[in-house]
């Protein structure tokens, strides 16, 4: 599973790169065609699906793939959406010293320490990362609709849009599809890697682009269009895996 999702990224960021440099765009526009394109909502949306599909035994492998993809984006996410705007920021600091600075992924290596070693949180601890937990979805939905709000008809970037949903809801399932034939993994397990793949774009890229300056309207417009158009891809693709 994390071979499948690594290598589903590194095609992806290579299909955005090909397609950046063919087309010209800056590093900017790059970076904010990664954002929208590569890296899925298989969190929110993602987990609850499968639920639904394949019940208890699926959510479990659904469980394991969002951290899995939740690592990748707060370090590969992180990594082109600070090369992206790196140009408009005032002092120059390499994309990785952000990465560096993410806390989440010093939260992870915590949090496998503790597991590891048995140590219990009491009460208060507990109801103070549950506070913080309830309020992650909704800060991140206040801020897509903040970004969306600003969207002018005018400015709304429809051929690189379209591209980025193009890629997203179609073309990456069927690569995920030929990546999942030679892993030695169920049927059931491959059917929930390729429903994931076709997840519509994570919000978090929104919160990534708004932070670093890597064209947060185009990601967020991808991000509203993909989840949208999702409601009839979705489906499609259950009744074909299915």
């Amino acid at each position: 599973m994390v071979l499948f999702l690594l290598v589903l990224c590194l095609i992806s960021l290579l299909f955005c790169s090909v397609v950046g440099f063919i087309r010209k765009w800056d590093q900017p526009v790059t970076s904010g065609f990664i954002l929208g394109s590569v890296f899925m909502n298989n969190g929110n949306y993602g987990a609850p699906l499968v639920l639904l599909v394949f019940g208890e035994k699926g959510f479990h492998y659904a469980i394991i793939l969002m951290v899995l993809q939740t690592l990748i984006m707060c370090t590969i996410g992180i990594y082109f959406a600070a090369k992206g705007g790196a140009d408009g920021r005032k002092f120059r600091i390499s994309p990785l010293k952000d990465v560096i600075k993410v806390p989440i992924i010093y939260g992870a290596i915590f949090g496998i320490i503790l597991n590891l070693s048995g140590l219990p949180l009491n009460s208060q601890t507990m109801t103070a990362l549950d506070m913080v937990a309830d309020a992650t979805i909704p800060t991140i939905m206040i801020v897509l609709g903040m970004q969306l709000a600003n969207i002018k008809l005018s400015e709304f970037e429809f051929g690189r849009v379209s591209l980025a949903v193009l890629f997203k809801l179609v073309l990456a399932p069927v690569l995920a599809y030929f990546l999942t034939l030679p892993l030695p993994l169920d049927d059931m397990v491959k059917q929930i890697l390729i429903l994931t793949a076709a997840m519509p774009t994570a919000a978090n890229t929104t919160m990534y682009a708004l932070q670093f300056g890597a064209r947060p309207g185009f990601v967020s417009s991808v991000t509203l269009i993909t989840t949208l158009l999702s409601i009839v891809t979705l489906p499609i693709l259950l009744i074909m895996l299915t």
